[in-house]
């Protein structure tokens, strides 16, 4: 079995002290690749130096939508020029959040659209946030796909299946986290079910979301490979199976970590 952690935060306090451990213990149950990912522009360094000492780790560019107060001055250019690094194959995470209020909501959607021009530009897919923000989410992709040049993945998904259906609709796959394990997530377990094969990508988003039968440790890219086997029993899949369409839709997506 040969699994990707699409969505892993290797640099945050829990993973970043045993970065080395974490990683071979992963290895060790069939995670074959990990998408190292940026929440700030002062973490793109260390969270590409991560990947540049790893051949099997890569790394987005990004600001996720809590830091957008404190990125005024991001525009697409930082996010292009970052890009440029031959192990960054993702722009984000970035996007909406709505139930945090974290930073102001107009600052959210001008930076969400900076990282839209910088992956139209650039060529590289988007890693969406998206949390009680669905129909200011689906518009702006909706549009943005309108105008052709981008793709991407909406991850962490615990959205409504009709946000589901139009992500799927524009192009966008769907990541499960160790969330769609937990027992109150049976709308978010029917939205596994009917998400097409080639569709569907797995993560952790560790350190945070431990899945079951993991609850209350920190997460790790590891527990990927038990988020995988309760999606394919929910689905009615092998996970062998399971695994092979999930890694082979990261290298579809995410061409540049294929080359």
């Amino acid at each position: 079995m040969r699994l990707i952690d699409s969505h892993c935060h290797l640099n945050y306090e829990g993973l970043v002290e045993r970065q080395d451990e974490v990683l071979d213990a992963a290895r060790a149950r069939g995670v074959a690749g990990f998408l190292n990912i940026s929440t700030r522009q002062s973490e793109w360094g260390a969270i590409i130096a991560t990947a540049e000492r790893n051949p099997d780790v890569w790394a987005s560019v990004g600001v996720h939508p809590h830091e957008a107060d404190a990125h005024p001055d991001l525009g697409a250019a930082a996010l292009i020029d970052a890009a440029d690094h031959p192990k960054v194959v993702a722009i984000g995470e970035c996007g909406l959040d709505y139930y945090y209020d974290k930073s102001d909501r107009a600052a959210q959607r001008d930076r969400f659209e900076a990282h839209i021009e910088a992956a139209r530009e650039t060529g590289l897919p988007l890693v969406i946030h998206t949390r009680d923000a669905e129909d200011d989410t689906a518009e702006i992709l909706t549009a943005a796909v309108k105008k052709g040049g981008v793709t991407g993945v909406l991850h962490c998904f615990t959205g409504s299946a009709e946000l589901a259906r139009i992500g799927l609709g524009l192009g966008f796959l769907v990541s499960l986290s160790g969330i769609v394990t937990f027992k109150n997530a049976q709308e978010l377990q029917e939205t596994a079910k009917f998400i097409p094969r080639n569709m569907l990508l797995v993560e952790t988003d560790s350190p945070f979301l431990a899945p079951v039968p993991n609850r209350g440790k920190t997460c790790e890219p590891a527990f990927v490979a038990d988020t995988a086997a309760f999606v394919a029993t929910l689905r009615g899949e092998t996970p062998d199976a399971l695994a092979a369409a999930t890694t082979a839709n990261f290298f579809r997506l995410f061409g540049k970590a294929a080359a």
